[in-house]
């Protein structure tokens, strides 16, 4: 079978499964009593199965495998080594889901996934691109994985948002790993967007299921990769435009509680998505808000592949900005 057109079933057999399996595990989540209860703090009125990130890796993390054996990419240990890394951090996370684990173990096990993937890269595969000595260019790239890795975390708060989200990195990386002719990433990230839609299918507003931090984290991991993996080939804007609202909602919304005093390991509302949410927008209408912010960031990565990655950033910061703008401020009229 062609590369081609193992590139073209990826996505279709990572949504079905992910379909599939998400619904399936609804009600053995529900036996296990992984139930998400309204709270001061949620931004949901009713109980809600959690834990459906089981689903969503059933879908991802097959295709991953298929797609790390695929011509025009990295060293296939590299990709076993996070393919691996997800699902320990999947069953770290699980167990959190079950009952809350100490937030030490936690970070420790993604600084341990960060730092076994990043040690397995090539000495010459550098993420800013020479202007930091090989050691540091792995430290300060494995600090901002594990950022991004708990920021997707962070902002999975809504239903919808995370799935959108996944979605269009999977997208939006596919089509820069296209123009460089890079198969497997091509492959990885059209199979992460057919999951992320397989699961949104059961987490769309009214969400029948949760991601969870099954879900989230091992998402975080792998997202989190292949943006790291455009900015070592080179398409370092559009590594940066892709992720750039879920970056700018988390790193504000953390900044602002840190200069308020605020603990921010504590659950809150206070992202942009949130007060949307709290001021009366429904879920599914701001989920739809990011995602057309989405398809502009994928839009502006194009512009940069092409040469104009300056001009393309510039555009990014302001879409992101007013997109940030009218969320935190929705009109009373908004639909």
């Amino acid at each position: 079978m062609s590369s081609l057109l193992l590139i073209l079933l990826l996505p279709v057999a990572s949504f079905a499964l992910s379909l599939l399996a998400t619904r399936a595990a609804m009600p053995l989540l529900g036996r296990l009593a992984m139930i998400d209860r309204p709270g001061p703090r949620s931004s949901h009125a009713a109980p809600v199965v959690r834990g459906g990130g089981i689903g969503l890796l059933t879908g991802l993390l097959p295709s991953w495998v298929v797609a790390s054996v695929l011509p025009g990419g990295v060293a296939s240990a590299t990709y076993l080594t996070l393919l691996l890394a997800a699902g320990v951090l999947a069953a770290i996370s699980f167990m959190d889901d079950r009952k809350s684990l100490p937030a030490a173990p936690r970070l420790a096990a993604q600084l341990v996934a960060v730092t076994a993937v990043l040690a397995q890269l090539p000495a010459g595969d550098l993420v800013f691109q020479g202007l930091l000595p090989p050691l540091a260019d792995h430290l300060l790239a494995g600090l901002a994985w594990l950022w991004f890795i708990n920021l997707f975390n962070f902002m999975d708060g809504i239903d919808g948002i995370s799935g959108v989200e996944a979605a269009a990195i999977g997208l939006g990386t596919a089509l820069a790993a296209w123009l460089a002719g890079t198969y497997q990433e091509i492959g990885c990230g059209l199979a992460l967007a057919g999951a992320a839609a397989g699961f949104l299918v059961w987490n769309w507003h009214p969400a029948r299921i949760f991601l969870g931090d099954v879900g989230s984290i091992p998402l975080g991991l792998v997202s989190g990769w292949l943006l790291l993996r455009l900015a070592i080939d080179g398409a370092w804007a559009p590594a940066l435009i892709l992720p750039s609202y879920y970056l700018a909602d988390a790193t504000l919304t953390l900044a602002k509680r840190l200069a308020r005093g605020e603990k921010i390991w504590q659950a809150h509302r206070s992202h942009f998505y949130q007060r949307a949410v709290q001021a009366g927008l429904r879920h599914d209408q701001v989920a739809r808000r990011v995602a057309e912010t989405n398809v502009m960031l994928i839009l502006l990565s194009y512009v940069a592949l092409g040469g104009q990655s300056l001009l393309a950033l510039a555009g990014a910061v302001l879409v992101v900005g007013m997109r940030l703008h009218g969320l935190g401020k929705p009109a009373p009229q908004a639909v």
